[in-house]
């Protein structure tokens, strides 16, 4: 139908399942992105001398103040962390370490040789033990940059972490926050578990710490909050970030997708496991809760998996009317029985629902006994339509001006409720400030994922992620199971905002059957309005039972045409979904598996390519950045490496 049945009914081949579940082996993972880093990560003689002589070419060179709150720190570690700053391609630097009254007599020596080694070392020791967030206000004190960066003093940056920092600070000088990707580093050096992240993402940040490492704070901002809160120890920095966040706008938050920070796994840090610390899990809520209360927003927080975390929202203050809009042919008992879920099974009860039918399948569903009981449903309406063949946004264009609901929810009569609370969660999530759109989780009849969520530029144009693993599945770093910001949701179940979809235009009927629900969605977020994905909303996806296979050579040249429609309109956009990373693949079945080659600049192009264009990235689509974009021979197309 026109959730674009098209690119998600095709079904994946056993194999290449198997192959992306294989790569997703922790050895496995761990080997390949070894071989990422040699690859797309070096940094030749040759490489640090380019970034260097660029420094002088900046219009700004601002002073990045990285503090270090220190506690017994292990030596070894804490040269590590130290030497990591001072080798810094960026020269202008200054480390503000405050020890926490340490009993290891080994490290006021340590720390006071550095300091007399390199005059951008400030110390200061504390006369006595407060915690982390005390502590990291002490180091504060020393800092006298324009930016705060945070580095524990067990963990490394990369050498050109603040290089690209500063870069992106000196091309966009509004910028407030900013944060780059990680990894983990063990005891013996060695790099795995990469997490390449979302640009800015509001949902995401309710679920986790998405911002964490390596994360950049513009100093005025960090002190006007007020630094860190006593009493969130163990999530400190989530619970500042999120203060930050709420006196700045989402385009002065920029996200650097480079590997900039390195986590030290060690037996006791969060690094080595969310149970590590599970008093951090409780600072966490708090922090959560109180951001939701000084936004005015009634929810509570509850647990994901012990480590992460949901929102539940209260929306019992308003019960909105929404049309259900259900294109049908009513010719099947799956559709019955979809249609008979909606009205049997939700609690919310402020809604119409609109059926859509071409006249003669009209006629024939009142001869079936199936159908009865709904046609005769007092909030069901049937509106007609005369055309037979079947375009999708035209008919759901019609639903919409036919409706009476403050809110649309676009619906196929192939989605049968599974939970109950469906319609007023999302309503719930379309009732936020800024949010346009809400899109749910959908399974097969088998139980396996079918949609949680689209990326956009897979295979071209866009696709569904984590389609076809089983129903417990997290996903990668947890992001099928949290609610988070995605540029696309499917049409199957999508709640939306009238006057967002009346402000776009609504569905384009030039693309009858495949992207149109792409097309809307990339058409709302370019108008500024957020689009959330919710697993707390589960739906069974029948799909492609009610209409049949879209098979046919008619379809088949239908779908090239949209392809090339959409590929045409909207290929800088596709190219650079915000809410993915250009580091993760584009290929088909690969999703949050690693690039090869990465869609950013690497070693070997920057060693021959200006680098006077931004690289960062902010998640607001058409945010207006100034800078040209890096122009980069993007190398051999995309691959994916055997197992």
């Amino acid at each position: 139908m026109g959730s674009a049945k098209w690119y998600v009914a095709r079904a994946i081949r056993p194999a290449r399942l198997l192959i992306g579940r294989l790569q997703s082996h922790p050895i496995v993972a761990t080997h390949r992105y070894r071989k990422w880093i040699q690859t797309y990560e070096a940094l030749t003689p040759h490489l640090r001398a380019k970034l260097a002589a660029d420094i002088v070419n900046w219009p700004a060179r601002p002073l990045i103040s990285v503090i270090m709150p220190s506690y017994n720190i292990d030596p070894k570690w804490m040269i590590e962390a130290i030497e990591s700053v001072r080798q810094q391609i960026y020269p202008h630097w200054e480390l503000c370490i405050s020890d926490d009254a340490s009993t290891l007599g080994t490290i006021r020596p340590l720390l006071q040789r550095y300091a007399a080694l390199d005059q951008r070392i400030r110390v200061t020791f504390r006369s006595e033990n407060g915690n982390i967030s005390v502590n990291s206000n002490t180091a504060l004190t020393l800092a006298s940059g324009d930016y705060i960066a945070l580095l524990d003093a067990d963990d490394v940056i990369s050498e050109d972490a603040l290089f690209w920092v500063a870069r992106e600070i000196a091309i966009f000088p509004e910028t407030d926050l900013l944060f780059s990707d990680e990894d983990k580093i063990d005891q013996r050096g060695k790099r795995f578990d990469p997490y390449f992240k979302s640009a800015w993402n509001p949902a995401l940040m309710l679920s986790q710490n998405a911002f964490s490492h390596f994360g950049v704070y513009r100093r005025k901002l960090l002190e006007d909050v007020g630094g860190f809160r006593k009493g969130y120890e163990g999530s400190q920095d989530h619970d500042l970030v999120l203060r930050c966040a709420e006196r700045t706008a989402i385009e002065r938050i920029r996200h650097i997708p480079r590997v900039l920070y390195h986590w030290r796994t060690l037996p006791g840090s969060a690094a080595s496991g969310a149970g590590a610390k599970s008093y951090a899990w409780e600072a966490g809520k708090m922090a959560i809760s109180d951001h939701l209360q000084r936004v005015g927003i009634h929810a509570r927080v509850g647990p994901v998996l012990n480590s992460s975390y949901k929102v539940d929202y209260d929306i019992s203050r308003s019960m909105p009317l929404v049309s259900i809009v259900v294109p049908t042919t009513l010719s099947s008992v799956t559709a019955a029985n979809c249609l008979s879920s909606i009205l049997n099974r939700s609690s919310y009860q402020t809604f119409e629902l609109l059926l859509l039918v071409y006249s003669e399948h009209l006629h024939a569903a009142k001869s079936r006994s199936e159908f009865a009981e709904i046609l005769a449903h007092p909030r069901v309406r049937i509106v007609q339509y005369e055309e037979k063949s079947f375009n999708y946004s035209r008919v759901s264009n019609l639903g919409a001006n036919s409706g009476r609901g403050k809110f649309f929810c676009f619906y196929n009569d192939d989605v049968e409720v599974i939970t109950p609370s469906w319609l007023e969660r999302m309503i719930a999530r379309a009732l936020l400030d800024g949010v346009g759109v809400v899109g749910a989780k959908l399974y097969y009849p088998s139980g396996s994922i079918q949609h949680a969520g689209v990326i956009l530029g897979v295979d071209h144009v866009a696709d569904h992620v984590f389609r076809g693993r089983g129903r417990g599945y997290d996903g990668y770093f947890g992001r099928a199971i949290l609610e988070q910001d995605y540029s696309c949701v499917t049409a199957a179940c999508m709640v939306v905002r009238r006057e967002t979809f009346e402000a776009v235009g609504g569905f384009d009927e030039t693309l009858p059957v495949a992207f149109n629900d792409v097309d809307l969605c990339i058409k709302v977020r370019l108008s500024g309005d957020r689009i959330i994905w919710t697993p707390c909303v589960e739906m069974f996806h029948h799909e492609s039972l009610t209409l049949g296979h879209h098979d046919s050579a008619e379809r088949r040249d239908q779908f090239r045409h949209d392809v090339k429609t959409i590929r045409e309109r909207w290929k800088d956009v596709l190219d650079a979904d915000p809410c993915y990373n250009p580091n993760l693949s584009l290929a088909r079945a690969a999703a949050f598996s690693l690039a090869w080659p990465p869609r950013l600049p690497y070693g070997a192009q920057l060693q021959t390519i200006s680098t006077t264009g931004g690289i960062s990235r902010v998640s607001r689509l058409g945010a207006g950045d100034t800078a040209e974009p890096l122009t980069l021979d993007r190398g051999p197309a995309e691959r994916q490496d055997d197992v």
